[in-house]
């Protein structure tokens, strides 16, 4: 009981915070916009130059929700069923693999909307196989053959990416644009990605108590009536289609989806449905305020996105790995 109430406490924080969040989404930037005026204009449009600022700015925190969310759960559901807690799509080489599926489809004329998730869904799920071949082999804890096989997976993506990329024009504005992660809206963006993320979504919770089960250990988990392998298998498509949708939307972003399982177990615990109920708001916070930062530091011009949660996440990643396994 003691458990719940102090997630149900922490959810509610956490709403709170990213309403504050997203406000500051909205009104920050190159040209800031004041709180009366935000108010103004959402009920009853208000100036001119106010509108067309929002124009903008509505889209991309709309993106920073959806992805951040999608992201972020993502990131939940991999520490949870690997039992590691370097699980990130962007560390493993998920987002990278997404990213190349796109720039494949992209580089073939007349494909676009569906077929760009599903190239990304294809290139998010070849990097999880080989990282799960990858960091089979080998010495050393599980956490560094883990990163060192998400490594592997990414230099490759990018590879391949940079590759497709001089051949074909439109793969190589798409490379561009997807390279360094960014919420700003691109003409691909319709419903389909959204639509995937919450029936991916949806998956997720509905594999919860299986979840919970092989945190366990896989004996204990057989013992209560669940199938490791069958839960792994749900988890990693689910996963693999939430990562594809995300980069579908901002290009790869990596360090989300480690940092807010780590935030949201310090918050709260409890079941695995409650840890990824919480990521989806922690990530879009983690999202939306890496976007804020990256349009002020450079005011008029912008940091993408992608390039601020590399920049705050690297150091996590090796404070994650030195606390969790005593290495590096």
């Amino acid at each position: 009981m003691l458990a719940r109430r102090r997630t149900l406490v922490a959810t509610a924080l956490v709403a709170v915070v990213l309403g504050i969040t997203c406000v500051l989404s909205l009104a920050l930037g190159s040209k800031a916009i004041g709180l009366s005026d935000l108010v103004e204009a959402i009920h009853s449009g208000g100036d001119l130059h106010v509108r067309e600022v929002l124009a903008a700015r509505v889209p991309r925190t709309l993106c920073g929700l959806v992805a951040g969310a999608a992201l972020a759960s993502s990131g939940a559901a991999i520490q949870t069923v690997t039992r590691n807690p370097l699980g990130d799509p962007g560390v493993l080489g998920l987002t990278s693999g997404a990213a190349a599926g796109i720039v494949t489809v992209t580089s073939i004329p007349g494909l676009a909307g569906l077929q760009l998730v599903g190239g990304a869904f294809a290139g998010a799920a070849v990097a999880t196989v080989a990282v799960m071949v990858l960091g089979s082999f080998g010495r050393g804890t599980d956490a560094t053959r883990l990163v060192l096989s998400g490594a592997v997976t990414t230099a490759v993506a990018v590879a391949y990416s940079q590759a497709v990329s001089l051949r074909h024009k439109a793969a190589f504005d798409a490379l561009r644009y997807w390279s360094a992660g960014s919420l700003a809206v691109g003409d691909f963006l319709d419903w389909w990605p959204v639509v995937v993320i919450a029936v991916a979504g949806a998956g997720l919770f509905a594999v919860g108590r299986g979840l919970d089960a092989v945190a366990l250990g896989d004996e204990v988990a057989a013992g209560l009536g669940h199938h490791p392998a069958r839960v792994r298998a749900l988890t990693l498509t689910a996963v693999a289609l939430m990562t594809a949708a995300a980069t579908a939307i901002t290009g790869p972003i990596v360090f989300v989806g480690l940092a807010a399982p780590h935030l949201a177990r310090r918050l709260a615990r409890g079941s695995a449905r409650a840890l990824i109920g919480l990521c989806c708001l922690i990530g879009p916070v983690l999202m939306l305020l890496a976007d804020v930062i990256g349009r002020l530091v450079l005011r008029p011009a912008e940091v993408p996105v992608g390039v601020v949660t590399a920049l705050l996440g690297a150091p996590l990643l090796l404070a994650v790995v030195r606390r969790s396994r005593g290495v590096l």
